[in-house]
């Protein structure tokens, strides 16, 4: 049966292989992102299931045109939108600054998924699913970042209580070191780079298609029963028991 599947930064880096692992499968994909040619690029690239809508998921007007432009049910629901507007940048002296960093990090990262997910809450369908990135530096620390990806992770026990009576799953996938994203925008020092390799089991960096077979997976009928989760994909850097 073929699925309706909304991504929000779907554009690039896992967002886009995300999209490629549900277009591949014959699901009927919608990615969003704020830049308008790197979605249609990614669609282009992926083939006639993806189509391209732009919008800030972060913005409520923006999400309501979203809301206009998709009449159909939502299968599955992906919140890949995010990232640390802080990454590899001095911590702020100014409390002006301070603040709007803060409110950058919370916007992209909890409030894009809380809203989105409040947009198309009478549109998810019984049995969906819905999957949010999160974060290693969510149990580890790293600032505004790390701290809305905490907030995310906890948003998402109560939102898995809300859904489950529909038989709704909601989870978190929490990557570590993903090479060949945006993410880390390529200036990582080789010394620093060897060094996130090292700290893993598996001694190698990650990829955003391991991303994207956990989201598969979590969205699949072999994981009904699994919800209010944060499944981490980090190569044993950080391990639980």
């Amino acid at each position: 049966m073929t699925r309706t599947v909304l991504i929000t930064g779907g554009g690039t880096g896992i967002g886009r292989a995300v999209a490629a692992a549900f277009a591949d499968n014959g699901d009927a994909v919608v990615i969003t992102g704020r830049r308008s040619k790197i979605l249609e690029h990614a669609a282009d690239q992926l083939g006639p299931n993806v189509q391209a809508i732009v919008c800030d998921n972060s913005d409520p007007k923006d999400l309501q045109r979203l809301q206009q432009s998709l009449s159909t049910s939502v299968d599955v629901l992906v919140h890949c939108a995010g990232g640390n507007t802080d990454f590899d940048r001095p911590s702020p002296t100014d409390l002006e600054t301070l603040a709007a960093s803060w409110r950058a990090n919370l916007d992209s990262n909890l409030l894009s998924a809380v809203l989105t997910t409040a947009a198309f809450r009478g549109a998810l369908a019984d049995g969906g699913s819905v999957i949010t990135i999160g974060s290693i530096a969510a149990d580890k620390g790293a600032g505004a970042y790390g701290a809305a990806k905490a907030a995310v992770a906890t948003w998402n026990i109560d939102l898995a209580a809300e859904l489950g009576p529909e038989g709704i799953t909601a989870n978190i996938v929490s990557p570590g070191y993903i090479a060949n994203t945006e993410f880390f925008r390529d200036i990582l020092t080789d010394e620093r780079r060897d060094a996130l390799i090292e700290s893993t089991s598996t001694k190698r960096a990650g990829t955003p298609e391991d991303i994207a077979a956990a989201v598969f997976f979590l969205a699949s009928s072999g994981a009904r029963q699994i919800t209010g989760q944060v499944l981490a994909v980090n190569g044993g850097e950080r391990t639980s028991r």
